[in-house]
């Protein structure tokens, strides 16, 4: 069996809902992102953080999840300074009700194509995460979560077909996003915890 890991990219916050502190606001939905991953099965599960943010890090991880220091946020450099593993999937920190079906369906193309991307649901620049056949493939370029598309990645491929898209989900960028967050679904309990203490309506 292949050895997989997934890995979520805690980079900054640019936005927090009113009354919430934007480091609070980071931490919680860290927090939940990283619970969602620790519920997958036939996964290894890491977080990645550039140095200044190792605090973040160990201050949201399960006890034994590794916790890598990258020089800049990108998926690239994550899956840089991987070893031992056969696939490896990086997502963003700033998705608390991610379904793990969504994780897994971007890590299910791996038997038979190199890359698949999950893009952010409802449009929009982004991406909420890159998967990959290791070692990476020498044509795929540097992707920033936050702006690149499928488009980007698909640029210097041999073939269209060499990467897929999978199911996207929403990210917690704005209000609107905010909105969406519902309330009878299961998990994200830091983030609800934190709208609740501060007067938010979840």
């Amino acid at each position: 069996m292949a050895r997989r890991v997934v890995v979520a990219l805690l980079g900054p916050v640019a936005w927090s809902p009113p009354g919430v502190d934007r480091a609070a606001w980071r931490a919680a939905l860290a927090e939940d992102v990283v619970d969602v991953l620790a519920t997958l099965n036939e996964v290894e599960v890491a977080v990645a953080v550039t140095p200044a943010d190792r605090a973040l890090a160990d201050a949201v991880v399960w006890p034994g999840t590794a916790v890598h220091e990258v020089s800049e946020l990108t998926p690239n450099a994550v899956f840089a300074v991987l070893e031992g593993y056969d696939q490896a999937a990086v997502l963003v920190g700033d998705v608390p009700d991610l379904p793990g079906l969504t994780v897994g369906k971007l890590l299910r193309p791996l038997t038979t194509r190199p890359v698949a991307l999950a893009p952010v649901e409802g449009g929009g620049p982004g991406l909420l995460g890159v998967a990959v056949r290791l070692p990476v493939p020498d044509w795929l370029p540097p992707l920033d979560l936050d702006i690149s598309t499928p488009a980007d990645a698909r640029a210097g491929a041999p073939r269209p077909g060499d990467v897929t898209v999978t199911a996207g989900w929403r990210r917690m960028r704005g209000p609107a996003d905010l909105a969406t967050l519902d309330p009878a679904f299961e998990g994200w309990e830091a983030t609800r915890a934190l709208l609740s203490g501060s007067g938010h309506p979840r």
